[in-house]
């Protein structure tokens, strides 16, 4: 059976196929070459991808990141389609599930809400759940650096602690928009915000809420 890491990475590989090289995309300094890149060197290159999180690692990341830009876009593309060698840990289904699940959809959205014309995507309320699984997991994570309590809250009334502190805010919404939102895409994040005024607006500006 087809997992979820399978259909996202699918329905991304489509999506920068049909939007190009040059289009632009949420992720800061990015466009579509760009984000291709980043996500066949996470796979590909784990003597790079360790910079995506350490510092340390970035300059390296950069560079290995510069390589795969200038290959032929449709060169990206395909690696992305084929997945991972199988030297890779991502080539492990249980691993691949738990990682690139919302890595591939959150990369999907970058490019998806990136556009003026972009429409909201309907998605089944299973993959709702399993995203909402995903991101109870990582609520904590995502959320360490908030400016302020941060409280994430399904429209069922389900909850996930993302931040303690006060004031706390609170951002209702589904699954997977609350996902958008934890790492960092508030402004085109489909949700309700309340709590203190001015905590609400430090939260809606910080650049510091995901990985």
């Amino acid at each position: 059976m087809s997992t979820y890491a399978k259909r996202e990475r699918l329905l991304l590989a489509d999506l920068l196929e049909t939007e190009g090289p040059d289009a632009t995309t949420l992720c800061e300094g990015w466009n579509t070459r760009d984000l291709a890149a980043h996500v066949v060197v996470r796979e590909r290159r784990p003597d790079a991808a360790g910079g995506i999180l350490l510092k340390q690692l970035a300059s390296r990341l950069d560079r290995v990141m510069t390589e795969f830009a200038e290959k032929p876009y449709e060169e990206l593309i395909q690696l992305i389609r084929t997945g991972p060698p199988r030297f890779s840990p991502f080539s492990l289904k249980q691993i691949d599930e738990a990682s690139n699940t919302i890595e591939f959809y959150v990369h999907t959205e970058d490019v998806r809400r990136a556009q003026p014309d972009w429409t909201p995507r309907e998605l089944d309320s299973v993959f709702q759940d399993a995203l909402w699984t995903r991101l109870e997991r990582t609520a904590r994570l995502t959320g360490r650096t908030a400016p302020t309590g941060l409280v994430l809250r399904r429209p069922n009334g389900q909850t996930a602690v993302a931040h303690k502190g006060t004031p706390v805010v609170t951002v209702t919404g589904e699954p997977s928009e609350l996902l958008l939102f934890a790492y960092g895409r508030q402004t085109v994040a489909d949700v309700e915000l309340d709590g203190d005024k001015d905590a609400i607006a430090k939260l809606h500006e910080t650049k510091q809420l995901g990985l």
